[in-house]
This record gives C-alpha cells, structure tokens and sequence, in this order.
C-alpha cells in the first residue's frame, strides 16, 4: 500500500499546503485533494483511468498538480479533483488495491533478441492508457 507523498510542485501552479507527514491520511481535511484522470463511460458518466505498475498490477492514478497530470497524458484528457482516500474507496471494488501519485512516462520495454517488440492489436488497451506508460 503506497502512501500520498507530500510534496510541492515546485511550480507553484495547483499546489495547497504541504499536509502534516505524521498526520492520519483517513482523518477528514488531511488528505491532499488530486487530480485523478477519467473517461467518458458509455453512458455518459465519467470514468477512473487506471494503470498498470511495472509487474501488471492494477493501480489507480492521481497527480499532486493538473501541470503534473498535462506533462504526462496530455492536453484532451478530462480529470476531477478527488482525496486519496475517496479514490482508493472507489478503486478498491474495482480490483485497483493500488494508489500511484504522479505516475512519470517511462521509455518502452527494450526488445528481446534484437526484434521489435510486438504492438498490442487492442485499440481499447491504447485508448485508456498510454502505451509508453509505466507506474
């Protein structure tokens, strides 16, 4: 179980006070609000994005700034503001146990034997998330 890493952006753009390191993350008003990406749904609602850590477990994202959430999935992608503990309430029935904070963009895995490695043919796969994302 990762804990919200408290730490300023140093841009100073979308950043509240540092929160107490010692205090109770599941105490109301101590838990740093994210920026927690979302898809539309099917119905129209909106959607947890969810990722993948290095060994395939299911993690969900959010990021201590939106500059922090535009540098890594772009300028188009919708958020919302959530506490960690909310997210982590919503993405645990989701089989997400995971809450990765300011997820970075890693090069692609290198290929095996001198060939490239394969592409996946799942569009849905590259719409949630993007390829070259590792948390």
């Amino acid at each position: 179980m990762e804990r919200l890493v408290t730490e300023d952006a140093g841009d100073g753009s979308d950043t509240a006070p540092a929160a107490d390191p010692d205090a109770d993350p599941d105490e109301p008003g101590t838990a740093r609000p994210l920026y927690v990406p979302v898809r539309l749904g099917s119905a129209g609602g909106r959607q947890l994005r969810f990722a993948r850590t290095p060994l395939g477990a299911r993690t969900a994202i959010g990021f201590t700034s939106s500059l922090r959430l535009t540098a890594v999935l772009g300028e188009g992608q919708a958020w919302i503001r959530l506490a960690e503990p909310a997210l982590r309430a919503l993405a645990e029935p989701l089989g997400a146990v995971l809450v990765t904070v300011d997820p970075q963009l890693t090069a692609p895995a290198p290929a095996l034997g001198g060939r490239p490695a394969p592409t996946g043919p799942c569009a849905r796969r590259a719409l949630e998330m993007p390829e070259a994302m590792a948390v």
